[in-house]
């Protein structure tokens, strides 16, 4: 009879620690929010100590994201388990997540405590986490590269002091599929206790192992598969979920498991991580990339003609890629607007139609025809947002080889329009410098990149940057137009408003 595995999605923890990759309150909601579409088992919202930012996200995504677990990271220490439940308490089903290293490289030169005190540091941990809640996870943090009968000691004992999860993490992705089924195998039955909790595994991926590993761990024994939408996290990043999902599914011949996850939600899912966080997917990414059902050669392609099993594993129905070609246009009316809409899985309130409405009736004034990938991009754009302290009222760009580039830009603020001109070494320079000049703030343009979302020569343009002041926390900004400078100073403007709004919700938390 199959077995069911659990679905740990961490990308709002782990994937948010990914270089660059920063979220706000209302974009981790935004996700939150699909996840549990999605269907996974367990979000882990964040980790509530590390800044009010993260605690406030943790908390609003406990109270409004309700059928899934919300999880709150902790380290072994009382503070962060009593900020932890403070910000998990609201949820229908919390849990506390709390971790300290059991690894002797990490003891001697991280931590610098003996083997006695992390065993006294876990049990402490996992006791307080439980007079809080139910339900209490446990990782030994550098597990694979752990002495084995001290790792056994250490999960054994959190298991005896309350723990309903114990995860094994290959946190530097050091382990290889066979040797890490063995390790998993041999801890399933030297540790006391450990029939009657769930064995979780979080596999990083360092040598690109981290999905094969995370599946011979469920061979061998575990139960919940910790990873991120699209594999995004530290360095090279976690076991990418569609991909074990996928793999389960397509591969149950083989794997006698399940899940729960509603796989037609993955694409839309991998979407929306890829538009907030700014990290685009490859093409060629297993599951999600553009790619993944693309057929170039004629022999695969008259084998698809024919029987699309000949080359295609998975129908990309199944992961939710719609095979729809319909076009809209300047004549088309809101019916087929919505309708189109629907069928791509949105369902917007009536204001967020009217404003998606008008936003693509101007869009196809200018570009003959609007495609799915464009109506994404309006609802990533005008739906999915923050409240707006700045808006871009116009632009004007004087440029040339022989000339100095110049910016003037109007913003407004409160309904107030507000004017500057800058120079800058090229035109995207001249537009940052000017409207730094109406915002009074002196950002630093981190990274700035632009994908063409759709073909031809009237094809938006997606311009993604980020910005940062004095080194600190950079803020991604995203902007689409048919004009690649109008873009550029959209996604400018958007990481603005996101700088500040942050700043007012960390300044608010404080008083």
């Amino acid at each position: 009879m199959s077995q069911r595995v659990y679905l740990f999605d961490t990308t709002l923890r782990d994937g948010e620690q990914s270089p660059g990759a920063s979220l706000n309150v209302s974009e981790k909601i935004q996700i939150a929010r699909q996840l549990a579409k999605l269907k996974v088992d367990i979000i882990e919202a964040g980790f509530p100590i590390a800044s009010p930012g993260d605690f406030e996200a943790v908390s609003a995504i406990a109270r409004e994201v309700k059928g899934v677990t919300v999880a709150g990271l902790a380290r072994t220490n009382f503070e962060d388990i009593d900020r932890a439940w403070e910000a998990v308490r609201f949820s229908d089903q919390a849990r506390i997540h709390t971790f300290i290293s059991t690894s002797d490289i990490h003891l001697k030169h991280q931590l610098r405590l003996t083997r006695e005190q992390v065993l006294e540091a876990a049990v402490a941990a996992v006791k307080r986490a439980k007079s809080y809640t139910a339900d209490v996870e446990f990782s030994a943090m550098d597990a694979s590269r752990s002495d084995l009968e001290f790792l056994c000691q250490v999960l054994e004992a959190a298991i005896a002091a309350g723990a309903t999860v114990v995860n094994i993490p290959d946190t530097v992705g050091y382990a290889v599929p066979d040797e890490w089924g063995r390790f998993i195998q041999t801890i399933c039955s030297k540790v006391a206790g450990i029939e009657k909790v769930i064995v979780s595994i979080h596999c990083h991926n360092d040598l690109g192992l981290a999905v094969a590993n995370s599946l011979a761990a469920v061979i061998n024994g575990a139960r919940q598969v910790e990873g991120t939408i699209n594999g995004i996290g530290e360095r090279a990043g976690n076991a990418a979920l569609e991909e074990v999902v996928m793999t389960l599914r397509t591969r149950k011949d083989y794997f006698d498991y399940f899940t729960n996850v509603n796989t037609e939600e993955i694409y839309r899912s991998s979407r929306l991580v890829s538009s907030l966080t700014g990290m685009k997917v490859q093409a060629n990414k297993a599951v999600v990339g553009k790619n993944a059902f693309a057929h170039e050669s004629g022999i695969h392609q008259d084998g698809i003609i024919k029987e699309r099993t000949t080359y295609e594993i998975m129908n990309p129905a199944m992961v939710g890629i719609s095979k729809s070609n319909l076009v809209l246009g300047k004549l088309s009316g809101r019916h087929a607007f919505r309708q189109r809409l629907e069928g791509l899985g949105y369902n917007l309130s009536a204001d967020e139609l009217n404003s998606a409405f008008i936003v693509f009736k101007k869009l196809a004034d200018k570009k003959k025809e609007i495609t799915d990938d464009d109506l994404e991009v309006i609802i990533d754009e005008e739906i999915r947002r923050i409240p707006h302290t700045y808006a871009l009222e116009y632009l004007h760009i004087s440029s040339g080889t022989t000339i100095v580039p110049t910016a003037t830009i109007g913003l407004k603020r409160n309904g107030q329009l507000i004017e500057e001109a800058a120079c800058g070494n090229g035109p995207v320079d001249a537009i940052c410098r000017a409207i730094d000049k109406i915002t009074g703030l002196n950002c630093t343009l981190a990274t700035w990149g632009i994908n063409a979302v759709t073909a031809g020569k009237d094809a938006l343009g997606d311009v993604t940057l980020r910005i940062t002041i004095d080194g600190r926390k950079t803020y991604m900004g995203r902007g689409i137009s048919t004009d690649i400078l109008d873009a550029s100073a959209k996604a400018y403007v958007s990481a603005v408003n996101k700088l500040v709004w942050e700043n007012r919700l960390v300044e608010d938390i404080a008083k």
